[in-house]
């Protein structure tokens, strides 16, 4: 797959967590009764695409294994929102943050794998990841909280998620490999 198709991916799965964030926000109520849907579809779509990146790029800094594992981490999860609704009410807190911190982490690690190959602007990965290590740990911290508080906390997670997409698929030009020994 091309990096121009790799790019138009990436920033679509931004643009749907960011409108999937933006309905979060403006409604609260349906937001809350409707999170484990809205969450599980996103996520879905989200975990799809990370492993289709993964797949599909060989030449690109997207062939991280830490790429891979967090869309099949995404993709678990959102199996079990999208078919296990009583428990996904109950442990939706827990489930939303244990997600933050694992993505946070899987962005930390890419910003490092960046500064390693000396891209440049890693910087914008490692901020990203670290917002939401600390979204999750905030989750973490009181889920009863955070479950009354679940639109905005959805919103603005999805919301942050889909920036950090974007941004990836954005600079993602930048990172390609220009060692042709590493080429497949």
């Amino acid at each position: 797959m091309r990096s121009g198709t790799m790019r138009v991916l990436s920033v679509i799965a931004g643009a749907l967590l960011i409108g999937a964030g933006v309905v979060c926000l403006c409604n609260q109520e349906t937001a809350v009764l409707s999170a484990g849907l809205i969450l599980g579809v996103c996520m879905l779509i989200s975990g799809v695409i990370q492993i289709v990146l993964f797949a599909r790029g060989r030449l690109l800094f997207f062939r991280s294994a830490w790429l891979l594992l967090d869309g099949v981490l995404t993709v678990l999860l959102s199996l079990f929102l999208l078919f296990n609704e009583a428990f996904t009410l109950l442990s939706l807190p827990l489930l939303f943050a244990f997600w933050l911190l694992f993505s946070g982490v899987s962005r930390i690690v890419s910003a490092v794998d960046l500064r390693a190959l000396g891209a440049r602007r890693w910087g914008w990965a490692l901020a990203g990841g670290v917002v939401l290590l600390f979204a999750g740990f905030v989750g973490l911290m009181d889920p009863w909280l955070s479950m009354q508080a679940l639109g905005v906390t959805l919103g603005a997670t999805f919301i942050l998620e889909g920036v950090d997409s974007i941004l990836c698929g954005c600079l993602s030009e930048r990172y390609l490999c220009e060692d042709p020994s590493v080429r497949p």
